[in-house]
């Protein structure tokens, strides 16, 4: 053991590239990726770094891999939930979650998720069908993890005002521009959002949002310090985004960022955005 505080994983993918393509590994910056990534490789190094438990999150807006992903987190002793995909604009969408729940390891599932940022209107989230959606992960019991750009946010903001019922998640800090080390318009449309109760974000992300050659802890200091004086450490929760984070960085040093950027806090704060917040958000076992 390296003496780690308790960590959750609040944030990491697997892929098999022999069962479904990743469509969006594309080009030479992310040709690193292109390969498979499965929960025995992330095992050992979560371990080392004193994670206790994970959150499995979807990679492709397919239906089968939320299925796929449950059956991982049954038969795993660290992934303690899964945020899937499916269709929010389909009018079963309710039956399609209840289903899931039937499934071997539907107790694991927590959350739903999609790739808000590749849909070309900035206003997708407040169509009437995917808020009709939004309302049935609601009504489920499950959490929505928020995949968005800066441009995005504001239209997050008011999905979440009209359904204070919701658990909205922020993935990845809402992807702030660190690389061009700006912080507005987003840290405002940020603060807007953590100004609803039922919102939370994580702190995941940012080592890709940087430049992956060049980045530094003080580098990402600015956007930490932003969604930890936003939402405060108990609606904080801890990311490692691997296997993506090892464009950038490896499992270890993403973790060591983290700690770093948390030293200023107390520790039972910095517990609550290590594990506490996770758990609870996603209601863990």
């Amino acid at each position: 053991m390296t003496g780690r505080p308790r960590i959750v994983d609040a944030h990491h993918h697997v892929w098999d590239l022999s069962v479904r393509d990743q469509e969006w590994i594309t080009g030479e910056e992310l040709a690193p990726l292109r390969r498979d990534f499965t929960l025995a490789d992330l095992e050992p190094e979560a371990r080392a770094n004193g994670v206790c438990a994970t959150v499995l999150v979807q990679t492709v807006t397919v239906a089968a891999e939320t299925p796929e992903f449950l059956a991982l987190a049954d038969g795993s002793d660290l992934v303690a939930g899964v945020v899937g995909w499916s269709d929010l604009t389909a009018p079963d969408i309710a039956d399609t979650l209840a289903a899931l729940r039937e499934l071997p390891g539907g107790d694991r599932l927590v959350g739903l998720r999609h790739q808000v940022q590749g849909e070309p209107d900035p206003q997708w989230l407040l169509r009437t069908d995917v808020l009709r959606g939004l309302a049935a992960v609601a009504d489920a019991g499950l959490v929505y993890d928020l995949l968005v750009q800066p441009h995005q946010l504001p239209a997050a903001v008011r999905a979440a005002g009209l359904l204070p019922g919701l658990t909205f998640v922020l993935d990845h800090a809402g992807k702030p521009p660190v690389a061009t080390g700006e912080l507005h318009p987003w840290a405002g449309d940020v603060r807007a959002l953590a100004a609803l109760p039922n919102t939370v974000c994580k702190l995941s992300g940012l080592v890709t949002e940087a430049d992956v050659r060049t980045w530094t802890v003080d580098g990402l200091r600015p956007y930490a310090d932003t969604v930890l004086d936003a939402f405060g450490p108990g609606r904080l929760l801890f990311g490692s985004d691997w296997p993506v984070c090892r464009l950038a960085a490896t499992y270890t040093e993403v973790v060591e960022s983290a700690l770093a950027l948390l030293d200023g806090l107390s520790d039972d704060e910095r517990d609550a955005v290590l594990a506490t917040t996770a758990e609870r958000v996603y209601g863990l076992r």
